[in-house]
């Protein structure tokens, strides 16, 4: 059964409204758009009915917060209001607002109207499934090209998608950098960060699976992967259209190897100037590389691996990072000893 908020602060109303739709959704009916908020923290609806003129806070603000915040920006607003002239519902529609229903209402229009919407919803979200599947069918495909031609970096790109999701995880609970975390569809980012080494299809099998220590020119030809995959995914997204996916795997692709105090690769980005998933995806990359066993070298104790990290921290890694990296290290460990057993 279908969930519906009703937002009003007439308590007429809000008895009307429940009454006409009762039978048929689950429907919880609150006052004030902060009482809202506070619901929405347990539940989320499938539709919410709002009105526009409450105090405190009206529906236009309301319907502006509910769009900036990932959890709650697709859930289709349905304006109840008295004003019907056409100034208010441009307005409303520039916000984001599905619909109006003018009040006094009568049921059947209400019902009509929310089940309308209702089943659009529902060819959204269907559409979006099926995005989805293409979507991680795509980087499946190309982060398993990666993989197959680096044989030294074996269940690498996996490991890393896990570190990243943890570390997503343990920001938003400690309240870091959530401002641009929230607007984040974070499932996406965890998925498009397997393509952070897409880059390295571009380097000859020789070069990426020498056994021994690179030279310099060597390295310098290593390096190129960053840019490289930067480029791929860029070409990828002139062929399609508003694909947050890729817009994450491009950031991950070309700024992994950038360091905090700007003596990294191919920008020299200092500082925040470095975009978030990349000041992410340094510390988990190497932190990966770290512990893991290579051709040229062992496996470091996790110990020694997170002993280096801390070193690094306010270096090569942003030291708010580090700081969560410590208080989840743990889970790092489990993750790493699971996809590698």
């Amino acid at each position: 059964m279908n969930t519906i908020f009703i937002v009003d602060d007439t308590d007429t109303n809000l008895t009307k409204a429940k009454q006409a739709l009762e039978d048929k959704y689950r429907v919880l009916t609150m006052p004030s758009a902060s009482k809202m908020f506070a619901l929405l923290e347990k539940i989320i609806p499938d539709l919410i009915l709002l009105d526009i003129e409450m105090p405190e806070m009206d529906g236009f603000t309301a319907l502006k917060k509910l769009k900036e915040n990932k959890w709650t920006a697709k859930i289709p607003i349905v304006f109840l209001t008295a004003q019907a002239d056409a100034t208010t519902e441009i307005q409303g529609f520039e916000l984001g607002a599905v619909d109006f229903i003018t009040k006094p209402f009568s049921r059947p229009v209400l019902l009509n109207r929310i089940a309308g919407h209702l089943h659009i919803s529902d060819l959204i979200d269907e559409r979006t499934e099926h995005v989805e599947r293409l979507q991680n069918g795509i980087i499946s495909v190309l982060a398993d090209m990666v993989e197959e031609r680096d044989r030294v970096t074996g269940g690498h790109v996996e490991r890393t998608a896990v570190y990243v999701k943890i570390l997503l995880i343990a920001m938003l609970e400690q309240n870091l950098y959530t401002d641009e975390i929230k607007k984040w569809d974070c499932d996406a980012v965890v998925s498009s960060a397997r393509l952070h080494d897409v880059g390295k299809i571009t380097i000859s099998d020789a070069l990426l699976n020498k056994p021994g220590k690179l030279n310099a020119e060597e390295f310098s030809v290593i390096k190129t992967h960053a840019e490289e995959g930067e480029k791929i995914i860029d070409r990828i997204m002139t062929q399609t259209v508003g694909d947050v996916f890729l817009s994450h795997a491009k950031i991950f692709a070309g700024s992994h190897h950038e360091r905090w105090n700007g003596a990294g690769y191919p920008k020299g980005l200092k500082g925040e100037e470095i975009p978030l998933e990349g000041r992410i995806m340094a510390l988990v990359d190497v932190y990966d590389a770290l512990v893991s066993e290579r051709p040229y070298k062992k496996a470091l104790p996790y110990e020694e691996a997170e002993s280096i990290i801390m070193s690094e921290s306010g270096k090569h890694f942003d030291p708010k990072i580090v700081k969560v990296f410590f208080d989840v290290k743990e889970e790092f460990k489990k993750a790493h000893q699971a996809i590698s057993s």
